[in-house]
């Protein structure tokens, strides 16, 4: 099947074929109709597999009617707004729109945080038909009045997945209010939970499901190997594989934490590696000059954290190193989406040690794949990296029950319920040096207190009085 048979427009066929593409991913065969249809799509598809393509090309089909020439803002209102997560993501699907839209007179722009707005403005005021943007930044301009969305007709969700791992479903509603009910929506993502079908179903009106593969699962075209190593050692295994990779490949290496990010930059810098770090802390202007050298090739070594993981779209990148395993185990097929992308081979290296076992094996269990493993001589991991974690549960139990049989049943009583010998030769701190309790309440001399005429017995009589619980006294009247 050609584009040609998909109802595209010559506009953008023309496009597509300017781009070098020829043949319809499995994606694209099966969004592009049913969006030109007008229905609301939930697709899902392997990352890298063109799903980008697949809502971008029968969108500006959709659009077309509403292209002009003409320079009045009022004849290019917003009608279709595309939000993404990051904004790495965000640009890469503004690129895409530029590149199909080249033969149309249709506008559009990106809008992201972490840069000065009043550029932005400016852009938006001239008209503006097609919003690239990400969610917090949108709401900037809403609360600014420097976006209309009234009159928006589509609505595209990209990766809905990882905007639900950052937390933008509160943003996204509050988007949905101010956009008409009367809408085509688009939900694309690389991985589904039934958490995000859920949440479809309430921001999708009978959506059609396209999955052009089980969820969650990686393309066949990536090679998956796991090098256990002890923690201490990843650093310089890392140095290692990339010395004997061929010189012209370039790798791109993930993180946990912004800190480790730079870190890990400088020690392969310092071992004669061109390397650079992208990670949140970076600028805007920072973040996007490192991609485009990465890009270009002035540096081999590209460490990033997660925030690349979504949107870093590089031609023919061989392989994607994990210094360190993700969390949750669907973030491992974001991250290894970045190489073998459009039917090409890649790689996806990952550096395990011991204490990232059971993250191995919830990514083994969501891509339903056991990864070769395979350990580099000078490089070997933690003696206990391969002994089974149910092992060791057994064995903590078995000493704690003979070290408590071995004890006595008074070295197993709290040590406040141990019985303490009085010190020698000292008297307990209550006991006055005369021999007074001073734990007990005072009591006035018999002899005395039976003689209430005495003189004794009136100054005794006289002074029963609330005394201080300190002091031996009840706290009361006598």
């Amino acid at each position: 099947m050609s584009f040609s048979e998909l109802g595209l427009i010559p506009e953008i066929l023309q496009a597509v074929t300017d781009a070098g593409y020829s043949e319809p991913t499995p994606i694209q065969r099966q969004a592009i109709p049913v969006v030109l249809a007008g229905h609301d799509v939930m697709g899902g598809a392997q990352t890298g597999t063109g799903k980008t393509a697949g809502f971008t090309l029968p969108l500006l089909n959709r659009l077309a009617r509403h292209a002009s020439t003409s320079t009045s803002p009022a004849r290019h209102p917003v009608r279709a707004l595309i939000l993404a997560p990051t904004r790495e993501l965000a640009m890469q699907v503004f690129e895409s729109v530029k590149l199909y839209s080249k033969h149309l007179p249709l506008r559009s722009t990106c809008i992201y945080g972490g840069v000065d707005m009043n550029p932005q403005i400016q852009e938006l005021r001239r008209g503006i038909e097609i919003v690239v943007a990400t969610p917090g930044r949108l709401l900037d301009h809403v609360q600014q009045k420097t976006i209309a969305l009234g009159q928006v007709e589509f609505l595209v969700l990209d990766e809905a997945d990882r905007m639900l791992d950052m937390g933008f479903i509160p943003d996204i509603r509050r988007i949905l209010a101010l956009l008409p009910a009367n809408r085509q929506s688009l939900l694309f993502s690389a991985t589904f939970s039934d958490e995000i079908k859920k949440l479809a179903d309430q921001m999708l009106k009978n959506p059609q499901l396209i999955e052009v593969a089980r969820r969650n699962m990686v393309s066949e075209t990536i090679t998956h190997i796991v090098h256990p190593v002890s923690s201490g050692l990843k650093r310089n295994l890392l140095a290692h594989l990339i010395r004997h990779e061929d010189p012209s490949n370039q790798v791109l290496v993930f993180v946990d934490t912004k800190f480790a990010c730079s870190r890990l930059a400088h020690f392969l810098e310092r071992h004669d590696i061109s390397a650079d770090s992208i990670h949140g802390d970076k600028s805007q202007q920072a973040r996007t000059e490192t991609l485009d050298n990465f890009k270009s090739g002035k540096i081999r070594v590209l460490v990033a954290t997660d925030v690349a993981a979504r949107g870093l779209d590089i031609e023919d990148l061989p392989s994607v190193i994990n210094f360190e395993l993700p969390h949750t185990a669907e973030d491992y097929v974001h991250r290894i989406g970045r190489t073998g992308r459009a039917g090409k081979k890649g790689k996806a290296v990952s550096l395990v040690s011991a204490e990232e076992r059971h993250r191995l094996a919830d990514i083994q269990k969501l891509i339903k794949l056991e990864i070769r493993q395979e350990v580099i001589h000078g490089y070997e991991p933690e003696t206990d990296f391969f002994e089974g974690e149910a092992g060791r549960r057994r064995k903590a139990p078995a000493a704690s029950s003979r070290q408590q049989s071995e004890s006595s049943p008074s070295d197993r009583r709290k040590p406040s319920e141990r019985e303490r010998p009085p010190p020698r030769g000292r008297k307990p701190n209550h006991i006055a040096p005369d021999g007074f309790d001073f734990s007990k309440p005072y009591e006035a001399p018999k002899d005395l207190s039976q003689q209430p005429g005495s003189a004794a017995g009136r100054e005794i009589h006289k002074t029963q009085r609330p005394i201080a619980f300190l002091l031996g006294g009840l706290g009361r009247k006598a």
